[in-house]
């Protein structure tokens, strides 16, 4: 089923491009401490216990620092910060990180979308009024379900009181652009308890939801269970079900589905995340965070202590690839697929002077055939079959 997508590099194809690839307007920054893992994570988080926060941030402004002065930016649009969870940050250190960022990174567009994830109950009034007074304007709250039941049994330490409190102060705040992060297929759910969960939430009449199908993935306790045969997930209909379901209710709530796994009211959609999906350039800061800028890929390195060291003596990479164009060229189709809107010929003229039928006119004509894509006056699009199996069809451009 969707899920959150993971690019894989590749090393084929030639490095030539037709156009040079604009400096990034877009902002990750990775803060990797969490009060607990849970079950299914395979992001680079740490448990927050001992430690050393404040080193940490040394750390991202010797980075930010290195960054600006090898690649300056210009006006940022969007700012993203991931972890982990962000904010388990305490008030003063949540004060002085966005003043790094806003020290370094200044030019910021007025209608700069500035996000930042959040666990229920790590958000304290006074904690959210120094995000609000740093610049952040848009949080993305990681619930998952409202079954109390099903939160424990994947990891999840917050309940739905501390979901309805954190909600709760972040509208005192001034906080008006929320998110929420809802996972479904999890262990013992079903449709029941999942049409429970979207009435919870969609009465929180917020702006924007994302939600996930599970994806079981390696170096995770759920992994560990699945291969004892002990992780009792819903088979694939049941699955599939959710999935209907959740676009069915969504869409009768007034919600665009503008992205496989995400739905938004009408200029709420998630425009950080937008740069992602339409594969523009990105500044990627922190341990273990991916950045792509000037035709490269980097990894930072993902240990807390070895980045703090790593930065000491320069940018803290752990590898550093050129993007040939054929990978360029894909990554533009499957990452652009994943919005509903689909793919425009007119960006893929921009980036690469050719329209996308002289690279991959045999593999479109397949997947139209099938049902999968459909014709927009602009490009192409997921067809209604198309964005259940949308798997599918992303695999189809690696096989040009």
């Amino acid at each position: 089923m969707m899920t959150k997508h993971h690019k894989q590099q590749t090393e084929s194809g030639s490095l030539s491009f037709a156009i040079p690839q604009a400096n990034p307007k877009a902002l990750y920054l990775h803060i990797p401490f969490c009060t607990n893992k849970c079950h299914y994570c395979d992001f680079n988080s740490y448990i927050l216990k001992g430690q050393p926060v404040m080193d940490y941030l040394d750390a991202m402004e010797r980075e930010m620092e290195l960054t600006v002065k090898k690649l300056p930016p210009g006006q940022i649009e969007t700012i993203f910060v991931g972890g982990g969870t962000p904010t388990v940050l305490l008030p003063d250190q949540m004060s002085h990180f966005l003043k790094l960022v806003n020290t370094y990174f200044p030019n910021q567009a007025p209608d700069l979308e500035f996000s930042m994830e959040a666990n229920p109950g790590t958000t304290d009034l006074e904690k959210l009024t120094a995000m609000k007074e740093g610049g952040v304007n848009r949080i993305s709250f990681g619930v998952q379900s409202f079954n109390n039941e099903l939160l424990e049994r994947i990891g999840r330490i917050h309940n739905t009181d501390d979901v309805y409190r954190s909600i709760e102060n972040a509208k005192k705040a001034g906080f008006t652009n929320l998110s929420i992060d809802l996972m479904f297929g999890l262990p013992k759910q079903t449709l029941e308890l999942l049409n429970d969960t979207l009435d919870k939430a969609l009465a929180l009449d917020l702006k924007h939801y994302s939600i996930y199908g599970l994806k079981v993935e390696e170096s995770t306790l759920f992994h560990t269970l699945y291969q004892r045969n002990q992780l009792p997930l819903p088979d694939e209909d049941e699955e599939l079900a959710m999935y209907r379901t959740i676009m069915e209710r969504l869409s009768a709530e007034g919600f665009k589905q503008y992205e496989i796994s995400n739905f938004a009211k009408p200029g709420y959609e998630s425009r950080h995340n937008s740069k992602y999906w339409k594969n523009e350039a990105y500044y990627g800061l922190g341990a273990g965070a991916h950045g792509y800028a000037n035709r490269m890929r980097h990894i930072n390195i993902k240990g807390v202590q070895n980045y703090i060291d790593a930065t000491l003596k320069g940018l803290p990479l752990l590898e550093e690839n050129p993007v040939t164009e054929q990978e360029a060229m894909e990554d533009f189709m499957m990452v652009g697929l994943r919005l509903l809107d689909g793919v425009k010929q007119e960006d893929f003229m921009v980036q690469f002077g050719l329209p996308m039928e002289h690279v991959f006119g045999e593999i479109i004509r397949k997947l139209l055939d099938q049902g999968l894509l459909e014709r927009t006056e602009q490009g192409y699009r997921l067809s209604e079959a198309g964005i259940v199996l949308g798997n599918e069809v992303f695999g189809a451009f690696l096989e040009n």
